[in-house]
């Protein structure tokens, strides 16, 4: 380039008033102004309600869970069934004994006896409850015997029921057992002939298989169950 452009001149004595050369402008970024008056998040949300009852419950039902598990009456005659009740005892006519019974009592307990504390009206009406569902118990049973008596049939019960299971369970563990002996036995003896007899069968005359079948027999523990192998049993499970 020998000359200067013609413009050149031009520029230098009259500059312009801005950068011709493109910028990034500067980013502003939107400031929210922090109003003085702070709006409580929970104004129209309504205040948790709390009953002098809801901590003796959460303690009795943690102690007991599997009274939850019991059915409750729901129904009530007028809505006013509880005004009726009488908590100087815990027994009240015509109402079930349940775990609601106990936090009744311990509330009466606690708002009507001078100088008791929580624990003491917690463990007096425990004392009371376990009391009354013991004599419940025993009228259950005794009803149960006189109807027995009488010809009434009632069926198996839940311990029946539990060990007839048990001793399924076991009886089919004791013929899986004898089948891992007899296994081995097998694999013992091929492993010093040479020869795996696949198709080899042992008798329940063996005198080896009866030594098996007595120690396996011994070490078994018999709780509630039938231990002693018979002559019948022997040949089934074969």
């Amino acid at each position: 380039m020998h000359s200067a452009p013609p413009w050149y001149n031009i520029i230098s004595n009259v500059p312009p008033a801005q950068t011709l050369v493109r910028t990034q402008p500067i980013q502003h970024h939107e400031q929210r102004k922090r109003s003085k008056t702070r709006k409580p998040s929970k104004m129209f949300q309504p205040q948790t309600i709390v009953y002098e009852e809801d901590a003796l419950r959460k303690e009795f039902f943690g102690d007991h869970p599997w009274e939850l598990a019991r059915p409750r009456v729901l129904l009530e005659n007028d809505g006013k069934d509880g005004q009726n009740d009488d908590w100087s005892k815990i027994g009240q006519p015509g109402r079930i004994l349940d775990g609601e019974s106990v936090v009744q009592r311990q509330l009466w307990l606690l708002n009507n006896v001078r100088d008791m504390t929580t624990a003491k009206a917690y463990d007096q009406a425990r004392q009371e409850f376990y009391a009354l569902r013991h004599e419940e118990d025993v009228e259950r049973r005794i009803a149960k015997e006189e109807a027995q008596a009488t010809g009434a049939y009632f069926g198996k019960s839940m311990l029946e029921i539990s060990m007839e299971l048990e001793n399924k369970v076991y009886e089919n563990w004791k013929q899986w057992a004898l089948k891992e002996v007899i296994t081995m036995e097998q694999t013992r003896d091929a492993a010093y002939t040479g020869l795996e007899n696949e198709s080899a069968t042992v008798s329940k005359d063996n005198p080896e298989f009866e030594a098996q079948l007595d120690s396996l027999d011994q070490e078994i523990p018999a709780q509630g169950q039938v231990a002693q192998r018979t002559s019948s049993s022997a040949s089934d499970l074969i």
